[in-house]
């Protein structure tokens, strides 16, 4: 005889609960198994266009390669890197690119250009920010406005700022020497006191956009409700700022600083137009390339490239795991 709804047997929390787990999981499992199955294709061809590339420089970098003669390179270990020579009498010296003042005058140069503009830009880019997020007529067209700076390709950006700031024809000059700032011209880009300068400030106009355009991402996602109830306690604008507006755009703020961080160690084409042949601002790219293709050191370059790559991996694991950076989801 069948039984009825009331005589049938019904399941305890504890086994619906584990029931809907399980489904969950494997619910979870499926949405992993597609996802990873999306990302294939664009994780082969970044295989191929980067990962390639950069394993065989890493093997040029232990060679003896020219750029004339890259099939015949040989294994010669870490003699690009650093090696001792000893010269038979008691004395030796140490040679390599961990020995060579140029490489370090290269990476003080990109670190400090790195520290200076990354800093600057965040703090120009928090305030256009701020100032994009308030509510005023006109908002839309001052948005887009901000951008063209971003916009303008690097190269067309350098050599534009390197006719402004000619000692004898830029304007730069001009108009200090009309308000009384200076006495005499300067020749912004070849002076080596202000020539890595030449290039922050550059770099700081072109890219403060940038900046701006993440933070107000941030900005958009705080609740205005916040805000509201702020101004109804009379909380002064500037707690506001350090109490609410500050920490809840963290997350957005780092990786914005991460971002501009990464760009700014790789260097190269700001540097190579506006300041050609310069020790003052000359960067880790910047030698590498000058080894790579113009001295005609191919594994000495490709040394400098693979401790460019170590450098700036080391950087951003370090600022993830100091700066508790969450990429995968919302920051912690």
């Amino acid at each position: 005889m069948a039984m009825t709804s009331a005589e049938r047997p019904r399941a305890s929390d504890a086994q619906i609960d584990l029931a809907a787990g399980a489904g969950r999981s494997q619910l979870r499992a499926q949405r992993i198994r597609s996802a990873w199955l999306f990302l294939l294709p664009m994780l082969l061809v970044l295989a191929a266009a980067a990962g390639w590339p950069l394993v065989r420089t890493i093997w040029f970098s232990f060679t003896d390669a020219k750029l004339s003669s890259l099939g015949e390179a040989a294994f010669v270990g870490f003699t690009n890197y650093l090696e001792y020579v000893d010269y038979g009498d008691g004395t030796g010296e140490y040679f390599g690119l961990l020995a060579e003042p140029g490489w370090w005058n290269a990476v003080w140069n990109t670190v400090y250009f790195t520290l200076v503009s990354v800093a600057l830009e965040t703090v120009f880019g928090l305030v256009v920010a701020l100032v994009l997020n308030a509510e005023f007529k006109g908002r839309g067209l001052v948005r887009a406005a901000v951008l063209i700076p971003w916009a303008i390709p690097t190269v067309v950006s350098a050599k534009m700022w390197a006719w402004m700031m000619h000692d004898q024809f830029g304007i730069l000059n001009d108009m200090l020497m009309r308000i009384g700032l200076i006495a005499a011209p300067i020749a912004w880009t070849a002076n080596p006191d202000t020539a890595m300068w030449a290039v922050i400030i550059v770099d700081v106009w072109k890219t403060t956009p940038f900046m701006a355009l993440l933070i107000l991402a941030g900005l958009q996602m705080v609740p205005g409700d916040i805000y509201e109830a702020a101004k109804i306690d009379g909380v002064h604008p500037v707690k506001v700022f350090w109490k609410v507006t500050l920490p809840l755009i963290r997350p957005a703020l780092m990786v914005a600083i991460i971002f501009r961080a990464l760009d700014s160690l790789r260097v190269f084409d700001l540097i190579y137009v506006l300041t050609p042949a310069n020790d003052q601002t000359k960067t880790m790219s910047v030698f590498a390339q000058e080894n790579l293709f113009q001295f005609d050191q191919f594994a000495y370059g490709s040394a400098s490239s693979t401790l460019l790559f170590l450098t700036i991996a080391f950087i951003t694991i370090a600022y993830i795991k100091i700066g508790r950076v969450d990429l995968g989801s919302e920051g912690r």
